[in-house]
């Protein structure tokens, strides 16, 4: 959904500027049409024509300083475009400086890839706003498979996903893992193949288990289908295992690949949520793994079946990025290696599958919305080289190395990190404030 943008103009321009008013806007249109719909330009003081996410400026001039408690009226964020190149104008710092003084929400993109970053955001906030569905499969969530640490996670509150819903407008719809299971079981071998022709995945070292995949996703794909307009799926795959003849990772990837769905591994709604406002902002590659902190030692480890950490200088600083065995679920389009391999946790079906994948070592950032929606935590980091340990639940994870791991152990909200590539940190600050959250960066 596109950002709705209302442009705005003062009575006091003169003939040049109400030309150049006209020549920008033909600017900006042509930049971010993409990811904004322009409604007709509007004289400050004056009724806006339709709904808007925000006020753009396409020029400014001396009357942004007179007209307080006209603009005050509109109650929206402003989003300054004013240059040739359809980023900020820096003789305009002043009064946007002005503009904040008095209490006003100003963006004032630096880049064009600034401008798309806010811009998404506002328009993924619309559509949150307007009930984007998210669907997840479960049961009796925590009562599965090791509920002694399932039963702790905040995502299974009935608190959580009714603030989460009051929060952002958006509708979470629950279904049964054991019957999208039950369902998944009927289908045949031929439709299975045929849904599967043109996938182009390596089977190779997964064998007759893929096409169980396979009919899963035709169970899942059956139930989206039903209920239309799906914006993520996710499944408590793990803790209710014991419903499942496989693992979702291949229908995951199978529909962000041909749907674009974003989705979430073990129920978490959280992660859902975050993954879907970041990603559809930002459009970064994305994924989720569980964060091991070197610091928390061997209660860490011993979930891991690892003896000790990888022998390194700083280790302090350095977390162990492992889900499910190896580095985490990815779709394939953003890593830089990905296979299907046999699964390794001995919670799930011995017919399971998993990922082993990686993104490009190198700079990355990880975030999460913390639970009660009102901050986000950003922590600049890399991705220094993957490890394996043979015989353990981690064969293939990643080696992660951040700043300051006593603050990371101080402030992380959850032992789920999402892992964006490359430094976001500019982009994930103007997200946040398209949404109102304190940043908390560690």
């Amino acid at each position: 959904m596109k950002a709705r943008l209302a442009p705005m103009y003062f009575a006091e321009t003169n003939e040049r500027e109400r030309r150049e008013f006209q020549e920008q806007m033909d600017r900006l249109c042509a930049t971010y049409s993409p990811v904004a719909e322009f409604l007709p330009p509007v004289e400050v003081g004056q009724p806006l024509p339709g709904e808007a996410d925000a006020i753009v400026w396409p020029q400014l001039i001396f009357a942004a300083f007179r007209h307080n408690d006209d603009l005050r009226k509109y109650d929206l964020p402003m989003v300054v475009l004013t240059s040739k190149y359809s980023t900020v104008e820096m003789w305009d710092w002043e009064i946007i400086t002005y503009l904040r003084d008095h209490g006003f929400t100003v963006f004032s993109p630096y880049s064009i890839e600034m401008g798309n970053t806010i811009l998404r955001a506002m328009g993924v906030k619309r559509s949150l706003k307007s009930g984007a569905k998210f669907l997840m499969f479960q049961d009796s969530p925590g009562e599965g498979m090791q509920a002694n640490i399932f039963k702790k996670f905040y995502w299974w509150e009935d608190e959580s996903t009714r603030d989460m819903q009051k929060a952002f407008g958006l509708n979470l719809i629950y279904r049964s893992w054991k019957e999208v299971n039950e369902s998944a079981r009927k289908v045949s071998d031929d439709e299975a193949q045929r849904v599967c022709a043109d996938w182009d995945v390596d089977t190779s070292l997964v064998g007759e288990c893929y096409l169980r995949a396979v009919k899963l996703y035709v169970a899942i794909k059956a139930v989206i289908d039903e209920i239309g307009g799906v914006e993520g799926v996710g499944a408590n795959c793990l803790n209710e295992s014991f419903h499942c003849d496989t693992t979702p990772c291949l229908v995951w990837n199978m529909l962000f690949e041909r749907d674009g769905i974003i989705w979430a591994c073990e129920g978490d709604t959280l992660t859902l949520l975050s993954t879907y406002i970041i990603y559809r902002s930002i459009e970064r590659p994305i994924m989720m793994t569980n964060l091991y902190p070197f610091l928390v030692g061997m209660a860490a480890l011993a979930h891991e079946r690892i003896d000790s950490f990888p022998d390194i200088d700083d280790p302090d600083n350095h977390a162990l990025g492992v889900h499910c065995g190896y580095f985490g679920f990815v779709p394939r389009k953003f890593c830089s290696e990905w296979t299907l391999k046999p699964k390794v946790l001995a919670i799930v079906n011995d017919n399971a599958m998993m990922v082993d994948c990686r993104l490009p070592e190198g700079k990355v950032t990880l975030a999460k919305i913390y639970p009660g929606f009102k901050k986000l935590s950003i922590i600049k980091a890399e991705i220094e080289s993957y490890v394996q340990y043979p015989g353990s639940d981690c064969l293939n994870g990643a080696l992660i190395r951040y700043n300051d791991g006593h603050m990371v152990m101080d402030n992380l909200c959850s032992h789920h990190s999402l892992i964006i590539t490359g430094d976001a940190a500019h982009q994930l600050r103007a997200l946040a404030r398209v949404f109102g959250w304190e940043v908390v960066e560690m």
